[in-house]
């Protein structure tokens, strides 16, 4: 029995307990977060068997799943001059 990711509805809850929930019943560990605007962050979090949820967190703490899925790849990209 394999675990399926975060279902990719409207699930909102506080930060705190989304990134238990997903690293207790998913394994997923934040790997990259982003600013959106000044009101919000998204961060992407990623189980080793390649399960993925994308959550947005206000500015009061709030998380909600903005997306989930399987087969997650890290591309390495080159940085800096001649990239």
């Amino acid at each position: 029995m394999t675990a399926n990711p975060a279902p990719a509805q409207n699930f909102c809850a506080a930060r705190a307990e989304m990134v238990k929930s997903l690293a207790d019943k998913f394994k997923e560990n934040p790997t990259a977060v982003g600013q959106i605007d000044g009101s919000a962050v998204i961060e992407v979090f990623v189980s080793e068997k390649g399960s993925w949820t994308i959550l947005a967190t206000d500015t009061n703490g709030q998380s909600c799943v903005v997306s989930a899925g399987e087969g997650f790849e890290f591309n390495v990209a080159a940085l800096g001059e001649g990239a």
